[in-house]
């Protein structure tokens, strides 16, 4: 899904305390007024664990910034199955979009990505999520600032948490970035999913401003970075 918006360096500089998490808080609740029974590209499937196993798929759980912009990247990724948006890694149960923003929930706005191993492998998510957002800065992403934004690799298994150290270490080794990654890597305790609107939100929603300057840019960064792993209906 190329984007291929051009913005004047004025109208960035404008536009720049728009798109926040106040702005994006306000518009997203302007979505429960739409119709959201519509599967659009029927990513947000809520497999069982035994369809899971059954089927020889996996799971994998990221946290990089607002959920909207983790989601898209992981729905246009080749062997994903299935990604649905959610909350992870706080203290409250049943966690809601409007607590979560408050920023005393504790908890990460998140992805729960369902996947082939056989098609994609697990450091290859690892390599598309730490390559398109920012590891490096401690509980923000760009405007979007407070614990909810914070990075975090939710491991499912003690294989995964070793294969997400190695990556990082040999990522910061690399010298990839040049601040130190602060990506938390922690056991998968909970995922809550997230509101039905925030479901393939992207998808439905494009021309939505926060989508247009902010998701559909990580979008096309995914593409420019990774396009062999561009699923062929979004070439």
């Amino acid at each position: 899904m190329q984007i291929k918006t051009i913005l004047l360096p004025l109208l960035i500089t404008g536009a720049i305390g728009i798109f926040s998490c106040s702005a994006k808080e306000q518009s997203a609740d302007e979505q429960t007024q739409k119709d959201n029974k519509t599967d659009i590209l029927s990513m947000r499937i809520q497999y069982t664990d035994q369809e899971i196993a059954d089927k020889g798929w996996e799971k994998a759980v990221f946290a990089g910034g607002c959920f909207w912009c983790t989601e898209a990247i992981f729905e246009e990724v080749e062997g994903v199955q299935s990604v649905l948006s959610g909350y992870s890694g706080g203290h409250m149960d049943k966690p809601t979009y409007q607590a979560v923003c408050t920023d005393t929930t504790g908890h990460a706005e998140c992805v729960q990505i369902v996947y082939d191993p056989a098609l994609c492998s697990y450091e290859t998510l690892l390599d598309v999520f730490m390559k398109t957002h920012d590891p490096t800065t401690v509980n923000r992403q760009g405007n979007d600032v407070g614990v909810q934004y914070r990075s975090v690799i939710f491991y499912t298994s003690e294989e995964q948490k070793e294969k997400a150290l190695s990556y990082i270490r040999n990522l910061n080794a690399s010298g990839y970035y040049g601040d130190p990654i602060v990506t938390e890597v922690v056991p998968l305790e909970k995922f809550w999913p997230a509101e039905d609107y925030h479901q393939d939100y992207f998808a439905k929603n494009p021309d939505q401003p926060y989508c247009v300057y902010v998701v559909g840019k990580k979008v096309e960064k995914f593409e420019h970075l990774f396009p062999d792993l561009v699923k062929k209906e979004y070439k």
